[in-house]
């Protein structure tokens, strides 16, 4: 079943972690904690496709429903290497990034230029470059980068999700079923609204 592989991915995750960060994936999650519906989204940073639902959809989502308490947002790593050949990279950058509590806004920078990084034969120098925007520490990034455990990480993630039943980004695993594709606000908002009353109304 779909909800039992991603379970097992998220207790991969969170196995073998230090005290000082319990939850891998706090890090890269929006909205609160006590949200009654949880969406799993399952991205490719070179994806153009994942690059429209992040210009043109998810600033409504996380309007009307994150900053509302509605919903609580969870990034899963999913690169499709065959075919963007740097999503590992970026994915790999993106961790490291969350490690200093910076996740989102590499998510964000690297979304922003993925025009620019996704075309090049080595995108580690650019990536670096990115860091430094970031107020990322270069030296910290670069061993990061260079550590086998980031590359697992961006691993177990994509194993989760294609158990999950993904194999297309974006893919959106959301209380037990998938939503495939880019998305406009108005397909969401019947999804998640009666995901949410199923959810919160009271039963006689």
């Amino acid at each position: 079943m779909r909800v039992s592989h991603l379970a097992v991915m998220l207790l991969a995750l969170t196995a073998g972690r230090a005290a000082a960060q319990p939850d891998p994936l706090a890090v890269r999650t929006k909205g609160a904690a006590t949200a009654p519906v949880t969406v799993y989204e399952m991205s490719d940073f070179q994806c153009p496709f994942c690059k429209r639902h992040v210009d043109e959809t998810f600033p409504t989502l996380e309007k009307e429903y994150i900053a509302t308490g509605r919903v609580r947002w969870i990034f899963i790593n999913l690169p499709l290497s065959s075919i963007h050949p740097n999503a590992v990279a970026a994915a790999e950058f993106a961790m490291c990034a969350a490690r200093a509590g910076k996740f989102w806004p590499a998510h964000d920078a690297l979304y922003r230029t993925q025009a620019k990084w996704a075309p090049m034969k080595d995108p580690a120098p650019y990536l670096l470059k990115l860091a430094d925007s970031l107020r990322l520490p270069r030296a910290t990034m670069t061993g990061c980068l260079q550590n086998a455990e980031t590359r697992e990480e961006v691993r177990q993630d994509s194993e989760g999700a294609v158990k999950a039943g993904a194999t297309s980004t974006p893919t959106f695993y959301i209380e037990g079923g998938l939503l495939l594709g880019v998305l406009p606000p108005e397909a969401w908002r019947p999804v998640l609204d009666s995901i949410y009353r199923a959810k919160t109304e009271k039963k006689p």
